[in-house]
């Protein structure tokens, strides 16, 4: 590359850094965007932030029993039998992964809820044969905007994560399933609750430790949900049993966010333009897009792989959040997977900036986002607060968590240390089991 192709770069990558910065102005104006979306949300009044009541409560880490679990949250659900001991504790007795075809995704809603019938069908074949008959309580973890209606009942608001599947939307999933393990011959399978993954995963959180009162996602997906009075709860008509109930935020349609052009351009060829801004900025799904957004135009402009063209980066979505984790992470195979063998280090070191840069602004408004929501519950922050936090974004994507960390310092300064980040594996599963105790036992139904 000539000099004055590498210093075109060099000014790109700078202009570049400049569209994905995120100052301490803005992420106090997201502060200030959460809390007035959350009270506009809460009193029913328009909203990005949907702000759904659960009809789920505080546990109180006392619920026991073996229940089934089946978990939807992108292109893969999982059955599982969760064992909870009545002294916080639970276990994952058994578990399968199934892979969602593409057709079920998108084609009519009966095929999705036929296959999810037939994987709890298999699930209980193969590891509980014997007792298929037994009626069992359900917990269905569903991660997709739900009006509930009853801790066990809900309708689809509108699908999110590129699913499709017609005649769903605004329709009660609860029931669609339940029609579904009929046809499959699994009468005797009761759906006793209907929660999000977030839901689940702050009951699971709760379940383990009293102080946790906020749930997250950053996966495939990114919501959150935490306690919430119900007294300020406006549009929830009551009474409810408990005087918190979890409210599920949606958060990931929040839209008050600055966008730049490459947000732009992922959103116009998105199934759904103009909604779910947040969550296009901080998922995983589509953080390895926005780069490959950007690579595809350094390449345009000759800034990139001076060698050729690369048809990797043509494709949408071919490019993902696992290659930028795994490029964060050091492992140099990648660019030979890619089919960028002896990439010149230049070239490297710029696919690494675009990486740091996407990641570090999801980061950045991620936990902004935390700080908005903790501080909504306690403004003064005299107690500690633990945030349940389940998905492989921040599991897994090397510094991820630290900049989540460091975002809340510059925010909150000293009281931040009064926010614990705790991972949850398996946290949806495990919280919609605590779920379907509470209700079986509440309808004296216990199996």
């Amino acid at each position: 590359m000539s000099d004055s192709a590498a210093k075109e770069r060099d000014r790109f990558l700078a202009g570049l850094a400049g569209l994905f910065s995120v100052s301490v102005s803005d992420l106090r104006g997201i502060i200030v965007g959460f809390h007035e979306d959350m009270a506009h949300g809460l009193a029913g009044e328009r909203s990005s932030l949907q702000m759904i009541p659960s009809f789920v409560g505080r546990p109180t880490g006392r619920e026991k029993g073996r229940f089934l679990a089946l978990d939807l949250g992108g292109t893969n659900c999982r059955v599982l039998e969760v064992e909870l001991d009545g002294r916080g504790g639970a276990s994952i007795a058994a578990a399968s992964r199934f892979v969602i075809p593409q057709d079920c995704m998108h084609d009519e809603g009966e095929r999705l809820f036929d296959f999810l019938a037939g994987c709890i069908d298999s699930f209980i074949r193969e590891h509980a044969r014997r007792e298929r008959r037994r009626e069992r309580v359900l917990a269905f973890t569903f991660s997709f905007p739900v009006e509930q209606h009853s801790v066990s009942s809900g309708t689809l608001i509108g699908w999110t994560k590129a699913f499709t599947a017609s005649g769903v939307e605004g329709e009660d999933v609860a029931a669609l399933l339940s029609g579904a393990m009929k046809r499959r011959g699994l009468g005797s399978v009761r759906i006793a609750a209907l929660t999000n993954d977030t839901v689940g995963t702050l009951v699971a959180g709760c379940y383990a430790d009293r102080s946790c009162d906020m749930g997250v996602i950053l996966g495939t997906g990114t919501n959150a949900c935490y306690f919430e009075n119900t007294a300020r709860i406006g549009k929830f008509p009551g009474p409810f049993r408990s005087v918190e109930m979890i409210v599920n935020m949606e958060w990931g349609n929040f839209d008050r966010l600055k966008a730049n052009r490459y947000d732009a351009m992922l959103d116009a060829a998105s199934p759904n333009p103009g909604r779910q801004q947040l969550e296009k900025m901080v998922s995983g799904m589509y953080l390895g897009e926005i780069a490959r957004l950007i690579i595809r135009e350094m390449m345009e402009r000759r800034l990139l792989f001076e060698e050729g063209y690369h048809p990797t980066f043509s494709a949408p979505y071919a490019f993902t959040t696992e290659h930028l984790s795994l490029l964060a992470g050091g492992c140099d195979e990648v660019f030979a997977d890619l089919g960028l063998a002896n990439l010149p280090d230049e070239d490297q070191a710029a696919m690494l900036e675009i990486g740091r840069l996407v990641a570090l602004r999801s980061a950045c408004v991620a936990g902004a986002a935390i700080a908005a929501v903790i501080t909504w519950m306690e403004p003064g922050l005299e107690a500690d607060h633990a945030v349940a936090i389940d998905g492989a974004l921040f599991e897994k994507y090397p510094g991820y968590r630290h900049n989540m960390q460091a975002v809340m310092i510059e925010l909150l300064g000293d009281r931040a240390g009064r926010i614990a980040l705790v991972p949850a594996r398996d946290g949806s599963g495990i919280g919609a089991a605590v779920v379907a105790a509470v209700a079986a036992k509440t309808s004296r139904r216990i199996a």
